[in-house]
């Protein structure tokens, strides 16, 4: 803020009863105090200019990060355009797997895993128990059994090529679906990351740009004095012209006052020696500082 003890106050009645002495006195402060506050206006405005340009850095920096975000959000909605079409087609392929599956009555009984797993069982207890002949004959026909009903089922997988290759397709088709969900995660982490970048910088402009608008209304309030200064100084410069003219004016009555009084003690003077009287040297000298001699 301005320290307004230091401005010199200007009133009507100073400018009428200073004496000129006093009014040139305080036409130099108003002058130095003048130059001071526009200094001081001058540096305020350089910091106002320096704050508004970080604040359009600022501001051009978010919309850097807007533009950015604004194209990864496009390209994570390709992504994502791609990922269900692609998991669409995945459906409908492991929809005919199932129905290829359920042609080749595939779909009954256990899979080859959990045969294989109940065959390994059944041996183990076979090695491990104490069996009686009939028990142990019943379970080795189980075993048996259970060891044709997986070749039977193996055999009826590996017959089908076409499934295989339905299969391998179907789940290529929703790898590339995981794919391109994995861009979409990646490119949407990267969006919203630019999104509060954005968010942060434009934050960060509103703050400067306060700071920016206050340093103005202090540099408006220091030209403002300054400008007060300045025309109260000319006020003083032209109360001192007007005080020069008086006293120029009163020289000049003097003078001609003195002109008028000297050519009329040297009319007398004339006077008197026209009619004969002499003159002294002082007489002759007056004379002729009147052109009457």
């Amino acid at each position: 803020m301005v320290d307004e003890s230091k401005n010199i106050e200007l009133t009507e009645d100073d400018l009428a009863n200073k004496s000129k002495g006093q009014l040139i006195k305080m036409a130099g402060q108003l002058r130095d105090r003048r130059n001071e506050l526009n200094q001081m206006a001058s540096e305020r405005a350089s910091k106002r200019d320096d704050l508004n340009a970080k604040t359009r850095e600022k501001v051009d920096e978010a919309q850097e990060h807007r533009e950015q975000r604004d194209e990864l959000n496009e390209q994570v909605q390709e992504h994502k355009e791609k990922r269900n079409e692609l998991n669409a087609e995945a459906n409908e392929l492991f929809d005919k797997v199932e129905q290829l599956k359920s042609d080749m009555e595939l779909n009954e009984g256990k899979d080859l895993d959990e045969l294989e797993e109940e065959i390994e069982e059944l041996e183990f207890k076979q090695q491990t128990e104490v069996l009686s002949s009939e028990e142990e004959k019943e379970l080795i026909e189980k075993i048996e059994g259970k060891r044709e009903e997986y070749e039977e089922r193996k055999q009826k997988l590996d017959q089908n090529e076409d499934l295989e290759e339905l299969v391998d397709e179907a789940e290529e088709v929703r790898s590339d679906a995981s794919q391109h969900h994995q861009k979409v995660t990646e490119l949407a982490d990267k969006a919203q990351e630019h999104h509060n970048q954005m968010i942060e910088a434009y934050r960060e402009a509103d703050d400067i740009r306060d700071e920016a608008d206050e340093m103005h209304e202090k540099f408006v309030e220091a030209q403002e004095a300054a400008d007060q200064h300045h025309e109260d100084f000319v006020r003083v410069q032209k109360r001192l012209r007007e005080l020069d003219k008086e006293e120029e004016e009163e020289r000049k009555s003097e003078r001609d006052k003195k002109k008028e009084e000297a050519k009329e003690e040297a009319e007398e003077i004339y006077q008197k020696f026209k009619e004969g009287e002499t003159l002294d040297t002082e007489d002759l000298m007056k004379l002729q500082k009147t052109g009457l001699l």
